[in-house]
């Protein structure tokens, strides 16, 4: 008789507890092997199969995305990207949550006490909080970022996008930045910031235009509401700062009052006449929020050649490098003490360019959610989202490359009597580097801007006094040609 074979017994359930929240703890990490230990080979074998296969395929997919930034972008600010992420984390928590219940079910012991039930409990909603908690963290940033989304940016732009070809042909893309001082104790907001932002598409060169906020007699585009309203050869007869107000107040004067928001759109237009730039895009941010945006990028490092007075009540920014906060980076940017209008438009200048070279990915990244609370309750813009990761790829190009200013102000320009037909030359030259071609018949702006001299013969008055010009305060950018702001910020 040959000797019998001695069959190997089916796992059974676990002698204790212990063990049981054991097991079930192994398949919060490697979900299934509960369900291979009890015998239930083919489920946990799918189970493990489909976890393995979702870890390739986010590893795989990381290291696709991460040579890639507009692919990158695009997932980043897409909207249907960014709700298949949402929904994928929510059914891929979901999911493992129920692995875990029910790894603890096939595993527990028959005979239970109440006190170990209860502990039981605990444990395995505690690993069910851990394994939820990353899906959760994905699902609220899809959803913050969605939100940011759709509430800045315009689903479609009025113009055809196409990503091979983003930019339409164009060599430059201008932007105008806008900074309003809107509060409470005042009326309204005066667009006291103007900076046209144009930038070389293939390298990132960039010209910045800064427009003061005091450039007076300032042109309309011809059959607009405005240029009937305010006609030659005065034109506006308030300040360039003001016009964003003079249209929200009076919305029958905006040229597209279709537009999101009617105040900026036409102020786009309206400078974009002035300077014969055609202007893309504008992007409108409240300074006082500018402080929380600084903040959430882990503030800005600056040199200071002398201390700079900041804040109401006679405090200082010690001169040398400095890290600056979010207020000092707006005091930075907005003081007038001690110094004037132009002084300020160069520290500006100098503003974008430090945020331009120091926004780092990896904090941007750590610091979304304050970042885009700060966005969507302070920016305003007209960029439609298809364009996004094509700003983030230029945006990009822009922290490596040059960046020249050439700022509309004395005594390059009398800012009281402007000669809008040199100052389209200069613009003309500083960003393309040529001459103005000359205009003829319809293609011609008019020339409104008016001469002191025409000016006191008509109203009997004497032109006002041209502020002196600082051309050691950082940024400030004096003469006819545009300068490098490594040359003029510290």
């Amino acid at each position: 008789m040959g000797r019998r074979r001695r069959s190997t017994p089916a796992p059974g359930r676990p002698m204790s507890m212990t063990q049981a929240l054991l097991w079930t703890a192994a398949s919060a990490v490697l979900p299934g092997i509960a369900h291979v230990r009890m015998g239930r080979r083919w489920a946990g074998a799918v189970i493990l199969t489909c976890y393995l296969l979702f870890i390739a395929a986010l590893v795989g997919g990381g290291l696709v995305v991460s040579g890639n930034l507009v692919l990158s972008a695009t997932l980043a600010t897409q909207n249907h990207w960014l709700l298949l992420m949402g929904v994928t984390a929510f059914v891929v928590a979901v999911l493992w949550m129920t692995v875990v219940v029910h790894s603890y079910v096939i595993t527990r012991p028959e005979s239970r006490t109440f006190g170990r039930r209860l502990v039981a409990g605990a444990v395995v909603t505690v690993l069910c909080v851990a394994v939820a908690s990353p899906a959760a963290a994905v699902g609220y940033v899809s959803y913050t970022a969605y939100d940011v989304s759709t509430t800045l940016f315009e689903s479609a732009g009025s113009e055809p996008h196409d990503d091979a070809d983003p930019w339409n042909g164009q060599d430059r893309v201008n932007v105008l930045l806008l900074g309003g001082d809107a509060g409470k104790n005042r009326y309204g907001m005066r667009t006291d910031t103007m900076i046209v932002a144009s930038i070389d598409v293939e390298t990132g060169d960039v010209v910045l235009i800064g427009l003061p906020r005091n450039l007076e007699n300032v042109p309309f585009p011809e059959g607009t509401a405005l240029a009937e309203r305010y006609p030659a050869p005065y034109g506006f007869d308030n300040l360039l700062n003001e016009v964003y107000q003079t249209v929200v107040d009076e919305p029958a004067l905006a040229i597209n009052p279709y537009a999101t928001d009617p105040g900026a759109d036409t102020l786009k237009k309206v400078i974009g006449f002035a300077i014969s730039l055609d202007i893309d895009y504008y992007a409108l941010v409240d300074m006082q929020g500018f402080e929380d945006i600084i903040d959430a990028i882990g503030g800005i490092r600056v040199y200071l050649e002398e201390p700079l007075p900041y804040g109401q009540r006679g405090e200082y920014i010690d001169a040398g490098w400095q890290l600056l906060d979010g207020r000092k980076a707006l005091w930075y940017g907005r003081t007038r003490v001690n110094s004037d209008d132009y002084s300020r438009m160069g520290r500006q200048g100098c503003l974008i360019k430090y945020v331009a070279e120091q926004a780092d990915p990896a904090t941007i990244l750590t610091s979304f959610r304050s970042l885009a609370s700060a966005a969507k309750s302070t920016l305003r813009t007209d960029i439609p989202q298809p364009k996004l990761p094509h700003f983030v790829e230029l945006a990009e190009k822009v922290a490596k490359a040059d960046m020249e200013t050439l700022q509309l102000s004395p005594p390059q320009v009398n800012t009281a009597y402007p000669d809008w037909e040199h100052i389209r030359a200069l613009v003309h030259h500083a960003v393309y580097d040529t001459p103005l071609p000359a205009a003829s018949g319809e293609d011609a702006a008019p020339d409104v801007g008016l001469s002191p001299e025409s000016s006191a013969a008509d109203t009997g008055e004497t032109p006002a006094e041209q502020p002196e010009p600082t051309p050691h305060s950082p940024g400030r950018q004096v003469g006819e040609e545009a300068t490098a702001l490594d040359e003029l910020c510290p």
